[in-house]
C-alpha cells in the first residue's frame, strides 16, 4: 500500500486542480452566457424547452432553458477535458513521475505486487484510434528496451490507467488496447485500489473534490447571468 502521505498528495492535487482550474473557468464562462451571442438558438425548439422546464415562456423561462444546460453539463464538461493534462501533471507529481519516456507513473500493484509502468488517461471516452498506435508504440519501445537489458517484463506490467468510469463505460478505442494489443486498461475504482491499496480511495476522490464545491457558491451567479440574458432584446422577442 502506498504511503498515506502519498494518498493525502493526490486528494490534495486534485482540490487544488478544481480549485485553481475548473471552478474559475466554470465561473467565468457561466458569466459569458448572459449573451444571446453565446447559444444558437432554436426559435422552434427553445420555447418548448422553457415551458418544459417551468410551464412557461416568458423570457426568464428562456433564458433558464438556455443557461442551466449550459452551465450545467457543456460548459463544465469541455472545462474538465481542456484542463485533464494539468490534472495528469498533478498526478505525476504527487506520485513521482515515471523515467522511462513515454510512460506517465511507475508504480508496485497493490493488488497482484508486480510493477506497473503505466499511461495515465484521463476518462472512459478520451482517446482516438491515434492513441492507440502511440499507446501501443510507447510499450513496444518499453519491451524492448527490457530484452536489451535481458530483464524480465510481462506484457501486464504495462496498462492504461483511466482516472475515472467504469469497464463498461470504456469507448472501442480502450477496448482495443486490450483485444488488439493485450494490454490491461482500469479504469477508476479499479485503477486507483491498484494503485493505492485501498477499495475507497476512488470515492475518496471523488468525495474530495466534490468539497471544493463549498468554497465556491455561485447561485447567485447564475441567477445574474439568467436575468441579464432574459433582459437582452433578442430573448424578449422570443418570448411571448
Amino acid at each position: 500500500m502506498i504511503e498515506d502521505f502519498k494518498k493525502e498528495q493526490i486528494l490534495e492535487a486534485a482540490k487544488n486542480w478544481f480549485r485553481e482550474v475548473i471552478a474559475p473557468n466554470h465561473k467565468q464562462n457561466t458569466a459569458k452566457c448572459s449573451s444571446p451571442k453565446k447559444f444558437k438558438i432554436n426559435p422552434f425548439l427553445v420555447k418548448y424547452l422553457a415551458r418544459f422546464l417551468t410551464g412557461k415562456t416568458d423570457a426568464i423561462s428562456i433564458a433558464k432553458a438556455l443557461v442551466l444546460p449550459r452551465v450545467l453539463g457543456t460548459s463544465i464538461t469541455t472545462s474538465f477535458g481542456e484542463n485533464a493534462q494539468k490534472f495528469l501533471s498533478e498526478i505525476r507529481s504527487s506520485i513521482g513521475g515515471s523515467t522511462t519516456s513515454g510512460i506517465d507513473i511507475e508504480f508496485i500493484d497493490q493488488l497482484d505486487g508486480k510493477k506497473k509502468y503505466c499511461q495515465l488517461k484521463l476518462g472512459p471516452t478520451t482517446i482516438n484510434k491515434d492513441d492507440v498506435e502511440t499507446i501501443n508504440q510507447h510499450f513496444a519501445s518499453i519491451k524492448r528496451l527490457a530484452q536489451k537489458n535481458h530483464l524480465s517484463l510481462e506484457i501486464n506490467q504495462m496498462i492504461v490507467g483511466v482516472l475515472y468510469g467504469e469497464r463498461c463505460d470504456l469507448s472501442a478505442n480502450y477496448k482495443n488496447i486490450e483485444k488488439k494489443h493485450h494490454y490491461p486498461v482500469y479504469a477508476g475504482k479499479e485503477f486507483w485500489e491498484r494503485l493505492t491499496g485501498s477499495d475507497q480511495f476512488y470515492n475518496d476522490l471523488s468525495t474530495a473534490i466534490s468539497e471544493i464545491a463549498l468554497e465556491f457558491d455561485s447561485s447567485h451567479l447564475l441567477d445574474e447571468t439568467i436575468t441579464k440574458l432574459s433582459q437582452s432584446e433578442e430573448i424578449k422577442n422570443i418570448a411571448d
